[in-house]
């Protein structure tokens, strides 16, 4: 089982930016597929990003397009999602996971990962 840690939610003003962290254990780090998701009170999880394991492919919800970049440093076996020109839409609390193995994998479906963080808090004031 993959041990994930995420940290660099916190609170910002629209327009604001924050770097979310996503880190984990595990030696064959660099073989696992990446995605965030987001839960806002109230509503279902809801897929906000996801990264290959050679960080070729990055895949985004339309919602966040334009705004958010995820990438990894699987050196420091660490994925981030860097979120620019928040939204109080964004507020939510936000989860990364991974997909370990080799068989097939839907980024945006949340069936499609094995291990889950914990969550990380990101709040947007308007």
């Amino acid at each position: 089982q993959v041990q994930l840690v995420e940290s660099g939610g916190g609170l910002v003003q629209t327009g604001g930016s924050l770097r979310l962290s996503c880190a984990a254990s595990g030696r064959t780090f660099s073989t696992y597929r990446v995605g965030w998701f987001r839960q806002a009170p109230g509503n279902e999880r809801k897929f906000v990003a996801a990264i290959s394991w050679s960080a070729v492919d990055a895949y985004y919800a339309d919602s966040v397009k334009g705004r958010f970049t995820i990438s990894r440093d699987n050196a420091k076996n660490t994925v981030y999602l860097q979120m620019n020109s928040l939204k109080p839409e964004d507020t939510a609390v936000y989860y990364c996971a991974t997909k370990t193995g080799r068989d097939s994998w839907t980024p945006a479906r949340d069936d499609s990962y094995d291990d889950w963080g914990q969550g990380t808090q990101v709040t947007v004031s308007s």
